[in-house]
């Protein structure tokens, strides 16, 4: 049973920086995928960053040059970095893996930031 523990999330002001972090169980991370979403109040749910078993990394656009994800292959831990907080990043953040065939989601942590 795939389990994925959000942690990090909170108030920022604009231009200030916040990191989250994801515990992951019941994969072999060695080989997982990672990401982070995130879904605002009446939006779609979106990919912010994600970060091959190989360490390589992508982004959606809005976040290039701010926001930095990471994994710790010991701890089975994925981070997002996010620096130069806007009010548009206000939304609730999900860690993700596509496992056993299905997507696995945390529980969100919400992220608000104040301008």
């Amino acid at each position: 049973q795939v389990r994925l523990v959000e942690s990090g999330g909170g108030l920022a002001q604009a231009g200030g920086s916040l990191r989250l972090s994801c515990a992951a169980s019941g994969v072999n991370f060695k080989i997982a995928a990672m990401g982070w979403y995130r879904q605002a109040p009446g939006k779609q749910r979106e990919l912010v960053a994600g970060i091959s078993a190989g360490g390589i990394t992508n982004y959606t656009d809005s976040v290039k040059g701010r926001f930095a994800i990471s994994r710790d292959w010991a701890k089975n831990m994925v981070f997002l970095q996010m620096n130069s907080l806007k009010p548009e990043d206000t939304a609730v953040y999900y860690c993700h893996t596509y496992y056993y065939a299905r997507n696995n989601w945390g529980q969100g942590t919400q992220v608000t930031v104040s301008s």
